[in-house]
Order: C-alpha cells, then sequence, then structure tokens
C-alpha cells in the first residue's frame, strides 16, 4: 500500500473545512425559524443534536489548518509569529463584531434611523459584543500561542487542566443550579465585563452562548484539531507523544486506526464525564468538548478512508471543497447578504387597514415561492435554506475558478 501523499491528504482536510462551513451556512439560515426540523436545531439546554456540532467542528479545522502554519512560525521567529497571530485575532474579533453591528441602519417605521451602541429607549438592548468569529479569534489566539511554545505532550496535559479547572469553576462558582440558565457562572462575568446589553438575549434573558467565560474550553477543540492535524501530516506516527508505532505498519493503518481509536476513546471520557457534567453546547462543558472531538476525529478519519484510500472524489466532494477555499470570507458573507438586502424594501401588498406591507427580497423569495412548496411548511423553509447554501456555493465557486482566494 502506497504511502499517503500530502496534497492528497489535506484534500479531506478542505472537504472537512468546506462541508463545516457550508452546514453553518445552512443551519443559520432557514426560511422560517418556527419551521425548521429538528436537527437543523440546536439543543435547548442539556444535550446535541446535529447542528451543535457544527461551530466546535469548525473550531477543531482551524486548528488543523494551525499544524500546517505553526512550524513555519516556528523557523520564522517569534517576532513573525505575535505579529501574524495577533493580527489575526484582532481581525477576525473585528469581523465578528462588524457583522453584529451591520448594517448599521435599521427600518423604523418609514424611516431609516442609525443603529444606537445602547438603546435609548431600553438601555438592557444594544450592539452585541460576541458572536461566532469573536469566539473563533479567542480560541485561535490562545491555541496558537500554546502550540507554538509547547510540545504536543505537553498540549494534551494543559488541555486536561483546562477542561478540569471549567468543570471546577462551573461547580464551585455556580447556584444551586450550576448547569442550570440561572444557575451557569459565566452570565455574572459576562454581564460584568460586556454588559446585559451588549449580550445575546435569544433564551429571553441576557445570556450569550459566545461568552468570555465559556470560551475557556473552547481553546481545548483548536488544540486538538492542531494535534490530528501533526498526527495526520506525520502518517499516524506518535513518537512524538509517548511510544514509537513499528515502521513495518502500514501509514494507512497507523494513520486510520489512530484517529479512529482516539476518537472512540474521546467519546468514551465524553460519555463517563456527562454523568456529572451534562453535555451542553450553550456554556460548552467539558463533557461536550471532549464528545465533539472524538466526532471530529471519526468524521476526518472516515473521510480519509474514503477520499484519500478509496480514492472517492466526485461532485459531493467537489461541492464542499468549493466552501473550504474561501471558508471565512464565505461564512461572513453569509451573514452579510441578508441584512444589506433587507434594507432595499419592496411592496407585497397592502394589510387591513389599506397601509402598504413592505418586504424585503429575499423573505418575498420565501413567503412567494418556497413556502408554497406542498406539504409540511418545514420543506418549504428547508428549499430556501439550500437555495440560499447554493447561492454562497456559486460565488465561492466563481472565486475558485478565477484562483481568488480571500485569507486573514
Amino acid at each position: 500500500m502506497e504511502t499517503l501523499q500530502a496534497k492528497q491528504r489535506y484534500y479531506s482536510l478542505d472537504v472537512f473545512r468546506g462541508a463545516t462551513v457550508a452546514l453553518m451556512i445552512l443551519v443559520n439560515n432557514p426560511g422560517s425559524w418556527a419551521h425548521t426540523f429538528a436537527p437543523l436545531k440546536h439543543a435547548p439546554w442539556h444535550g446535541c443534536t446535529p447542528t451543535d456540532l457544527v461551530f466546535p467542528f469548525f473550531l477543531f479545522a482551524v486548528g488543523n489548518a494551525m499544524s500546517f502554519v505553526i512550524p513555519r512560525l516556528q523557523a520564522a521567529g517569534a517576532s513573525v509569529f505575535w505579529k501574524k497571530v495577533i493580527r489575526r485575532t484582532v481581525l477576525i474579533f473585528a469581523i465578528g463584531f462588524f457583522l453584529n453591528y451591520w448594517p448599521f441602519v435599521q427600518w423604523t417605521g418609514d424611516n431609516l434611523t442609525w443603529r444606537e451602541w445602547v438603546n435609548t429607549a431600553d438601555p438592557d438592548k444594544g450592539i452585541r459584543i460576541m458572536g461566532v468569529l469573536q469566539r473563533i479569534a479567542l480560541a485561535y489566539g490562545f491555541a496558537s500561542v500554546l502550540a507554538y511554545y509547547l510540545k504536543p505532550k505537553n498540549l494534551i496535559y494543559i488541555s486536561a487542566v483546562i477542561l478540569l479547572g471549567y468543570w471546577s469553576l462551573t461547580v464551585f462558582l455556580g447556584g444551586d443550579d450550576p448547569y442550570s440558565l440561572a444557575g451557569w457562572f459565566g452570565t455574572d462575568i459576562d454581564k460584568q465585563l460586556i454588559g446585559p446589553a451588549h449580550m445575546y438575549k435569544g433564551e429571553g434573558v441576557a445570556f450569550d452562548p459566545e461568552g468570555l467565560a465559556s470560551t475557556i474550553p473552547a481553546i481545548v477543540q483548536v488544540i486538538f484539531g492542531y494535534l490530528t492535524g501533526v498526527f495526520i501530516a506525520r502518517q499516524g506516527s506518535v513518537d512524538w507523544l509517548w511510544t514509537k508505532v513499528p515502521s513495518s505498519q502500514e501509514p494507512h493503518f497507523k494513520l486510520l486506526s489512530g484517529l479512529f481509536v482516539t476518537g472512540f476513546i474521546s467519546l468514551l471520557l465524553a460519555w463517563a464525564w456527562s454523568l456529572g457534567f451534562p453535555i451542553n453546547k450553550k456554556i460548552w462543558t467539558s463533557s461536550y468538548v471532549l464528545y465533539t472531538i472524538g466526532l471530529a476525529m471519526l468524521t476526518i478519519g472516515s473521510m480519509i478512508w474514503f477520499i484519500e484510500v478509496q480514492a472517492v472524489k466526485n461532485k459531493l466532494t467537489k461541492f464542499f471543497d468549493v466552501f473550504g477555499k474561501n471558508p471565512l470570507f464565505i461564512f461572513v458573507l453569509s451573514g452579510l447578504l441578508p441584512r444589506f438586502l433587507s434594507l432595499f424594501r419592496i411592496q407585497d401588498g397592502t394589510s387591513e387597514d389599506g397601509s402598504i406591507v413592505y418586504t424585503s427580497a429575499l423573505n418575498w423569495y420565501y413567503q412567494h415561492i418556497c413556502a408554497k412548496i406542498p406539504g409540511i411548511p418545514e420543506w418549504g423553509s428547508l428549499a430556501y435554506a439550500l437555495s440560499f447554501l447554493l447561492l454562497m456555493w456559486i460565488i465561492g465557486y466563481a472565486l475558485d475558478k478565477k484562483k481568488i482566494y480571500i485569507k486573514v
């Protein structure tokens, strides 16, 4: 059996990253949030749905990409490393904040008004500071520093310290029910450092699922993505960790068996830990981290088996590969475009009192095309999400054809 070539091996990671971005766009853009199939919803609190895997998988993919960059930065020196990592961390965070603030104006009746930093009519409302990209930025920044200065074996130890430490903080700083919405300790930290006006209100109260405290365990997702990338780059050799695998073993066997076994062990640990620290995305519990790491490793191992070993490269892999070429740009565009188009209202009939009803182009498309699909309304909502995903793919495909790759 011949050795995996680097270019082939990395293609699996491109497809993994692209599939993650595609799923993020799909679940974030339904036709109607009221009509969404259960697998495309987040778990109400404890538990994990397929949608709850998307964000941690993307963090894992960020770590994968780091494994090919960190060696070059180590060779270039500390000054180059710090300049690049700080610049990228600040830029990704700023883009995420820009996305929260965009498009800066909103319709108030028949007038466009500026979005206020803090709403003068309701001081508890304002522009949200944290978000998905902000968490990616912070987790990437801290994980990069750890990966640059520590050996892989030590990264495993410090990951254990982070997860155990987060569990301890949750228990000792929480209320009578530290794993509940009301008892979780991180909300008080966010209120003090960020302020209720700038926090997410999707749970009906000021609670940010991408807050500061729950970003701490998310760092481990990036670290293990990095370690997995190192493991893949070295074709399954673990002599850098504990013991040297006999060289007589074929690289495919070493690589795939390592990914599958480690992923399975991570799932077992997650299950055992969840008995005392429930799997929960919204407060990003330590058991949730291990659970999603395990599934990510099994997924990447499966992709390597099909794409590289079995040479299954078809239209589906190409579809996801397009998203993997410009992942950050396409994800940001998927958030910017609907909000921008919402500023351009079109007439959509009249109300009972005779006043003109306005809507946006995308909402018109959903209401008059997708929502008319026969069957339960969830099919129409899904059709809209798939249509929007296809639009993003067309843009990504055009960029790929022109060899335009937008990096941060």
